[in-house]
């Protein structure tokens, strides 16, 4: 098994790390600004990174983006301008080496601070909302739904983005108030738009991408609104195999199911309280997590 990379250190400008991606400041070609996003191999559940990352995580989740920022260009304009380590400047080879295949060269863009939630099946918190309220994120639902159930008409729900700690669900209104109600009006329909669409092109191979978070920005030199950071992706939607999906119960997933089983075990046993420092994975969950990206991947794009 390859090396998993769970660490950078550039000669870049601005480095900033979140939880499983490191981002540097770059000037672009035509001398705009521009940031350089890594998915390294970190590995993270329940806001927790993990003591070992997956080797090769990073590099599928950013073929997993490519592929459907190609899909999305005939609908919107996204931020990605190149994937090739040889168009920054300052590396040597090892680190080019290192980046290949993982990387994404994009435009600087003013991020809308609203992560823009797409929900096409009853699942996750929203399943648990509306077993309290009968609602999903205020929003009135049919009666006698299960788990997983199908959502006749997708459903926008944006939510907080926390620098601390976990995203919080709010109203269309109150991310108006945050973002601008024109703004959030063109973001609610693009986000509908591209989720349906891609929907559409997934279950015809074989996957339901039952939810999935967008993130947008404001071009500064166009004040154009661009679609921004990953896209429907394992790690950012939920990916089910559509012939084993059967509502009223969890779901077998493409992503990062193994993982979160064997945390959750762990948890279960007391042996892990959710909080630093975190276990590692042993070679079976990080194979078997490998093997479902892929699979996602090859049914996407063959």
């Amino acid at each position: 098994m390859s090396q998993a990379v769970t660490y950078t250190d550039l000669p870049l400008a601005n480095k900033r790390q979140g939880k499983v991606r490191d981002l540097y400041d770059l000037t672009l070609a035509d001398n705009s600004e521009g940031i350089l996003i890594i998915a390294t191999d970190r590995v993270s559940v329940f806001d927790v990174v993990l003591g070992n990352g997956i080797p090769g995580k990073g590099k599928m989740l950013t073929q997993i983006s490519k592929f459907w920022f190609d899909f999305i260009a005939s609908k919107m304009k996204h931020h990605l301008v190149s994937m090739n380590p040889q168009d920054i400047s300052g590396l040597n080879d090892a680190q080019r080496e290192m980046l290949d295949g993982r990387i994404m060269i994009c435009r600087k863009t003013k991020v809308v601070p609203v992560e823009c939630i797409v929900r096409g099946y009853l699942t996750g918190s929203g399943w648990k909302d509306y077993q309290k309220t009968g609602k999903l994120c205020g929003i009135e639902l049919p009666e006698g739904m299960q788990n997983s159930s199908k959502i006749d008409q997708p459903i926008f729900t944006p939510s907080t983005k926390a620098d601390q700690g976990h995203d919080e669900n709010i109203s269309f209104d109150q991310a108006c108030d945050i973002a601008g109600r024109d703004l959030m009006h063109t973001i609610r329909s693009k986000s509908l738009e591209i989720y349906s669409s891609a929907r559409d092109y997934a279950r015809q191979r074989g996957i339901i991408i039952a939810d999935t978070k967008f993130e947008f920005g404001v071009e500064q030199a166009t004040g154009d609104v661009i679609v921004i950071d990953e896209v429907l992706t394992p790690d950012s939607s939920r990916f089910w195999p559509l012939d084993e999906w059967r509502p009223g119960g969890e779901q077998n997933s493409f992503d990062k199911q193994y993982v979160r089983n064997y945390t959750e075990k762990l948890v279960s046993a007391g042996q892990w309280d959710k909080a630093y420092p975190a276990p590692s994975l042993p070679d079976d969950v990080i194979e078997n997590t490998l093997i479902r990206y892929q699979e996602a991947f090859d049914k996407l794009t063959n």
